[in-house]
């Protein structure tokens, strides 16, 4: 009798029994299968168990030995806090999909009927790796032969976290000694996120210490979870679920739209979770590419337990994966010629005759990137890589070698010419195989268009760089950064006073001391490349000419650039001067207004807080143009 039917049939025995008082509607909650729309029932069954506590045991003794890492440290609380009070795992599932569960119900040919559900019936069930490893023991158990037993497997499943336990080994032909078997395991490292850290994680550690006798992996490597930009939870109903796909390749709303609506999502979800694509993608998910979201996620590891995902910090990131691209064949464009590099050209390249400045600083440069690398790498540290990547490759090489070296190939020296190649040829090199593991896509490509032979047909299977000796080189990458802080002054006196790219002004370079003169006088070329300046005079007790307009660097370096014929003061006090008519009218007006008796009792604070800030920023502009106008003045 089906249950419905029989519910119908108390209800009339209990009225033949004079025992049924009515029948009223009770509120409750219903359980719906996601699959069919069937109301699900709580029905008790028997269920397979499996004692944990030794293996539990032996996953925390394998952790509190070090033979099993977990990274980071922090998650060992969690390990610990499951282990310590853990229960009999219930690996029972009644599905219809799974691995089947390998017991069988024995009975023996003839006797009367037995019931495999009956608690005294227990001793019938015989677990084996087939059947008929099972049917021997059911007949030595029995005591007949085994032509004389029938078998019932269990119709029920394994939980699938026991499946996912048997991955590291069975994958490998376990429990045959195969021959990948022997190479490849144990493995040294599993990547996973911590959220199933039990689930999965300490199940792959029982079942590989239990049945192979060996930890699956000897290190677990916990990454944080990825949420959307304002830290929730992806959810299908929000409409915030990104498919790392749609990063890849790019979607458009509309097309974000039709995912939904071909969904199994209820209509008032779907348009819910369409108001929240609407706010988070506007105009669409925009084509980043996987380099870009690999390198991405990497970066986004260092923010913490969980991935906040910004598609537009990933923006970012392709925009970076251009100019890498852009730089890359940039440079290449300077090894042309009949240029080749031999393969130890690192090894030698210090050696060559002529050897400047901005190559020994970008090569202890690029060795102090190779260092944090190897480092980041070995303490799973992502963030500091690619930051580490990332500074490299756009203000190291790019912002500063690259144009420090465009006035050198170009040039007449030859050894010096030569110098700058090779640099500039082992730091792409270097730097490519250095980012491969973050952006293996564009640094193979890359990689396979320098020109020089290599060992290796792919950067894929090229050693890691390592440090080189000699490579690092702390006084010249100070004495770089003095003249990089000065070459930022310079631009910003170029931009305050407006002067265009094509301006060339002389600069005179007041240097604390003799030792800071010679500094700056060893690298006054790098200066007025990246300055853009005509020409440039260091100087300590001598005065700067008329004409000049003075910026203050630091407490050893003040910069004079000469105006005089470059700008036209007055014109430019005229201008100031008009901005500050405009600024007067403002400032009264809102004083004014500030100044009224009820102010600060009918206006609310808010509005009382931007008002004072307004007034801040113009007092601020106001002071800058009187500066400005009285500097100019000076200059006259």
């Amino acid at each position: 009798m089906m249950r419905y039917d029989a519910r119908i049939a108390v209800e009339k025995a209990l009225e033949a029994k004079g025992l049924y008082h009515g029948k009223e509607d009770n509120k409750m909650r219903l359980g719906l299968c996601s699959r069919s729309g069937d109301i699900i029932e709580p029905l008790v069954k028997p269920q397979w168990f499996v004692n944990c506590d030794q293996m539990a045991k032996d996953a925390m003794d394998a952790v509190t030995k070090k033979d099993l890492k977990i990274l980071p440290e922090t998650h060992e609380k969690t390990w610990f806090r499951w282990l310590e009070n853990i229960r009999d795992w219930c690996i029972s599932r009644q599905l219809w999909w799974g691995h089947r569960i390998p017991a069988y119900f024995a009975r023996v040919k003839g006797e009367a009927f037995v019931d495999k559900n009956a608690e005294d019936s227990n001793d019938r069930w015989f677990a084996g790796i087939s059947e008929e490893d099972a049917l021997k023991k059911a007949a030595v158990k029995l005591g007949v032969a085994e032509d004389k037993i029938e078998l019932e497997q269990d119709e029920d499943v394994l939980d699938t976290w026991v499946s996912a336990g048997l991955f590291p080994f069975a994958v490998f032909g376990w429990p045959n000694k195969t021959e990948d078997f022997e190479n490849f395991y144990p493995t040294d490292l599993l990547e996973t996120g911590y959220d199933i850290l039990f689930f999965w994680v300490a199940r792959m550690v029982f079942m590989g210490q239990k049945l192979t006798g060996k930890l699956p992996f000897k290190t677990i490597y916990l990454h944080s979870m990825v949420r959307d930009k304002y830290g929730r939870k992806m959810s299908k109903s929000l409409g915030n679920v990104v498919d790392p796909l749609e990063i890849i390749a790019g979607c458009t709303l509309e097309d974000l739209f039709k995912k939904l609506e071909n969904g199994n999502l209820p209509a008032k979800e779907v348009e819910k979770a369409k108001k929240g694509q609407q706010l988070d993608f506007p105009q669409g998910i925009p084509e980043c590419g996987a380099d870009a979201l690999r390198f991405g996620l990497l970066a986004y590891t260092q923010q913490g337990r969980d991935i906040n995902l910004d598609i537009g910090r990933l923006v970012g990131y392709r925009n970076f994966c251009n100019k890498l691209w852009n730089a890359v064949r940039f440079a290449m464009s300077n090894l042309e010629n009949g240029f080749s590099a031999a393969e130890n050209v690192a090894d030698t390249v210090l050696a060559n005759a002529v050897v400047g400045s901005r190559d020994r600083y970008i090569l202890s440069r690029l060795n102090h990137t190779i260092k944090v690398c190897n480092d980041s790498f070995t303490a799973y540290e992502f963030g500091e890589l690619t930051n580490a990547l990332y500074n490299f490759w756009l203000y190291d090489l790019c912002d500063v070698y690259l144009e420090l070296t465009k006035p050198v190939i170009s040039g007449e020296d030859a050894e010096a010419k030569l110098t700058a190649q090779q640099t500039l040829y082992v730091c792409l090199e270097f730097g490519l195989r250095l980012l491969h593991p973050t952006m293996p896509f564009v640094t193979e490509e890359l990689w396979q268009r320098l020109p020089g032979k290599r060992s290796t047909a792919s950067i894929t299977i090229a050693p890691y760089p390592l440090p080189m000796e000699g490579w690092t080189n702390p006084e010249i990458e100070a004495n770089m950064e003095l003249v990089k802080e000065v070459i930022h002054a310079a631009r910003s006196v170029r931009a305050e006073y407006g002067l265009a790219n094509n301006v060339r002004p002389n600069f005179f370079i007041k240097c604390s001391d003799n030792d800071v003169k010679a500094v700056m006088e060893a690298q006054l070329d790098d200066f007025n490349t990246l300055a853009k300046a005509g020409d440039s005079k260091c100087i300590v007790d001598e005065e700067a000419p008329q004409g000049c307009a003075m910026h203050s660097v630091n407490d050893k370096v003040q910069i004079f650039v000469l105006l005089a014929g470059l700008v036209d003061f007055a014109n430019e006090i005229a201008k100031l001067e008009k901005k500050l008519t405009k600024i007067a009218p403002s400032l009264t007006s809102l004083a004014k207004k500030m100044g009224r008796e009820d102010y600060e009792s009918k206006v609310p604070e808010n509005v009382r807080e931007a008002d004072a800030a307004k007034k801040i920023a113009l007092e601020t502009e106001e002071a800058g143009i009187n500066r400005a106008i009285a500097e100019f003045k000076r200059l006259l």
